[in-house]
């Protein structure tokens, strides 16, 4: 299950950077697609150094000390242990939504981030399953793994962008650059093809966290029943954030928004299936332990 979805995110990766190259080579011809690349290159190390100040920022969340919140370290100190990792700063946003997300571009600059909401509202057990997902997260490598998506995402869509502008107002007798027909169909379908893959990114690594996450508490239930707790909640209550920052969170903070979809545009798994993943998993571990 690991390799498979290891060998997943790295196909998916690939195929979002592709299309980055295409889209240069397209418009540009050989130079075109040196830029594409060149353009992807910065926008990834942008992404790798700064992912943790964009997110925390976004949330609105701040820093907590031990002192401030010495129940929430605890539990965060005590999963690092456990995964092997050092502990992550630890961050409360004041939205009134449960959720939670990690981010950092690495384990040694990583840190926690936890919704006022959550805190008030799942019981401790469920709490520490949450954090325990986002501690997978980390050990994962997946903060850096969905920051560079987003950011060869948005590179091309702004190449998708110039793009249309191109083909809209450039030369049509220019034999050197892009047809005006092939411009403007590389704006509408890039973005959406490195938006499908960028999603079909999020959800697999959601699927492993949980997994990941699970085996850290020992038992996969309490995680199972925290996700319950905030798909519903999170239907009820709005979270004001940016699509774009949407898929960091443990359950899609923008679920109470009605907006149908096709499933390719999800930005995590369903909850039920994901709770059944969870709960297969325990009945597995009773079916050994008899």
């Amino acid at each position: 299950m690991a390799f498979r979805n290891t060998a997943k995110t790295v196909a998916l990766l690939a195929g979002i950077g592709g299309l980055l190259v295409l889209v240069g080579s397209a418009l540009g011809g050989a130079g075109g697609a040196l830029i594409g690349a060149i353009l992807g290159l910065v926008i990834v190390g942008a992404s790798y150094w700064f992912s943790d100040r964009i997110a925390v920022r976004a949330a609105g969340a701040h820093e907590v000390s031990e002192i401030e919140a010495p129940q929430l370290h605890a539990m965060v100190a005590e999963l690092a242990a456990t995964a092997g990792l050092p502990k992550p700063r630890v961050y409360v946003s004041p939205a009134a939504q449960p959720n939670a997300f990690a981010t950092g571009r690495n384990p040694a600059h990583s840190a926690v981030a936890v919704t006022e909401g959550l805190l008030t509202q799942c019981p401790p057990d469920e709490l520490r399953a949450v954090l325990a997902h986002e501690t997978a997260h980390i050990r994962n490598r997946d903060i850096l793994i969905g920051s560079v998506a987003a950011a060869i995402a948005t590179g091309i869509s702004f190449i998708a962008n110039m793009a249309l502008w191109a083909g809209m107002f450039g030369g049509g007798d220019d034999e050197d650059g892009p047809s005006p027909i092939v411009a403007i169909l590389l704006a509408i379908l890039a973005p959406l093809a490195a938006t499908v893959l960028q999603m079909a990114l999020s959800r697999s690594r959601e699927f492993e966290a949980d997994r990941v996450g699970a085996d850290l508490l020992g038992d996969p239930e309490p995680l199972a029943r925290a996700l319950q707790r905030i798909d519903t909640m999170a239907a009820r209550t709005p979270l004001d954030v940016s699509p774009a920052q949407a898929s960091a969170y443990i359950v899609n903070p923008l679920t109470g928004r009605q907006v149908n979809f096709a499933r390719l545009f999800l930005t995590h798994p369903p909850v039920e299936e994901r709770i059944e993943r969870l709960r297969a998993m325990r009945q597995d571990d009773t079916m050994r332990a008899a």
